[in-house]
């Protein structure tokens, strides 16, 4: 009987995958207009499939509760009127953002008289696994179909009855706007083991993307067939420069660690140089203070804010350096020069987001050089590191890979470039 059942779902998921491989051929030879006039009735959908949506996903928040899942997780599932309006409007933002596919760039002429350049072209079909929250399905299908991509969506099992019925309303716009119904597919199982035969389809799936926590990324790491596009930790840094204005880094220190606390752009570590460390930490420790962030230091900075809290600061370990805490918990080290600031970032990052705060020209090219991270900032705090701030619109995740695409994914990073030659019945000599 297991065989059979494991047979039925290879057959199954081997479907998904030619389907999406047709769909991916079909897809090379549309306009733009064609694209945004499917995202559109898409949109358009979203909103007139309201009431189903939310039916299915109070479906999914009773198992979610009846399972014990915690407050967050639940909280990350929860679909609204508002985020259903709030998912329509995306699509349509990802509707007016430029549209890399069949740009041409580079062309030079070659002294035998061909012309030699680049076009921009979809990376093919896109495998993703995510966790949670009912939006992604949305902003990948809608990413992935305006760069010309098949995909195949497998979401988490906490939220399999709000994928299938945006998966419905996926299909109907499609058809609506004349494209493949098949350009936008959901793996309509919970089973685990569709996770596994998923990442050995590289036949059928040309990059496979993770969406998740970090056992989550190192699965798919490890069993993948195809290459990934992942997103490891969030463990970013802010150094205070002895040439720092320190108004300016207490703004940047405060905002990068508490304006969201459970974000991967959120800096964890709180780097300062010796010269101004007496200066710089009595200023900005009471705003973390007020904001109830605890703060595990270095011996340096213990004596330091011992002095000005009147307590105790809990000693920092080798874990913290390492930590993405992902909640109001902040590592602080004091350092005696940018070479060793730069080597504690390259030691115990995650190549992810590192900003330095300095008003030194030449301080600040080092560090824009040497820190060898996805984004590397100057004077600016690391919540910054975000597909929409970067004018991407949308993003599909940040990786921290350096080959495909690094740092924020948007519609570029779902393409690669072929070359063109062109001529007029040259031959080769």
């Amino acid at each position: 009987m297991q065989n059979n059942v494991d047979k039925n779902l290879t057959e199954m998921m081997t479907q998904l995958g030619r389907a999406a491989r047709r769909a991916s051929r079909a897809l090379a030879g549309v306009t733009t207009a064609d694209k945004n006039r499917a995202l559109l009735a898409i949109a358009d959908a979203l909103l007139a499939a309201e009431p189903q949506l939310l039916t299915a996903n109070a479906v999914d928040v009773a198992n979610a509760r009846a399972r014990g899942l915690d407050a967050a997780m639940i909280d990350r599932l929860i679909l609204t009127s508002k985020g259903v309006a709030q998912m329509a409007e995306g699509v349509r933002q990802i509707v007016a953002l430029p549209d890399p596919v069949g740009e041409i760039t580079n062309m030079v002429f070659r002294p035998t008289g061909i012309q030699v350049g680049q076009m921009r072209v979809p990376l093919g079909v896109i495998g993703i696994i995510y966790e949670s929250r009912p939006n992604v399905t949305i902003d990948a299908a809608a990413l992935c179909l305006k760069s010309g991509n098949a995909t195949i969506l497998r979401g988490g099992s906490e939220v399999a009855a709000t994928n299938q019925a945006l998966a419905d309303v996926i299909r109907s716009g499609l058809k609506a706007g004349d494209l493949p119904e098949d350009a936008v597919q959901i793996v309509p199982t919970t089973d685990r083991a569709a996770v596994s035969i998923l990442l050995g389809m590289h036949e059928y799936i040309d990059v496979m993307i993770p969406r998740g926590g970090k056992g989550l990324v190192a699965l798919v790491t490890e069993q993948a067939r195809m290459p990934v596009i992942k997103h490891l930790d969030g463990v970013c840094h802010v150094f205070v420069d002895e040439q720092a204005d320190l108004d300016k880094a207490l703004a940047v220190a405060v905002n990068a660690k508490t304006h969201r606390y459970g974000v991967c752009n959120a800096m964890e570590t709180l780097l300062v140089h010796a010269a101004v460390a007496d200066r710089f930490l009595p200023m900005v420790a009471p705003y973390y203070v007020e904001k109830g962030v605890e703060l595990r230091g270095c011996p340096k900075t213990q004596v330091i804010l011992q002095a000005i809290l009147g307590e105790s600061v809990g000693a920092a370990t080798v874990e913290d350096w390492y930590a993405e805490y992902l909640a109001p918990v902040l590592a602080v080290r004091v350092v005696d020069s940018l070479d060793e600031a730069i080597d504690h970032i390259e030691t115990y990052g995650s190549h992810h987001t590192d900003s330095i705060m300095t008003e030194s020209y030449t301080t600040a090219r080092r560090f824009l050089r040497e820190v060898d991270s996805a984004s590397v900032m100057v004077n600016a705090s690391t919540r910054f590191a975000d597909g929409f701030e970067y004018g991407l619109g949308a993003e599909i995740g940040i990786s921290t890979d350096k080959i495909h695409a690094r740092g924020p994914v948007g519609l570029l990073g779902l393409t690669s470039q072929k070359y063109i030659v062109l001529g007029d019945g040259h031959i080769r000599g």
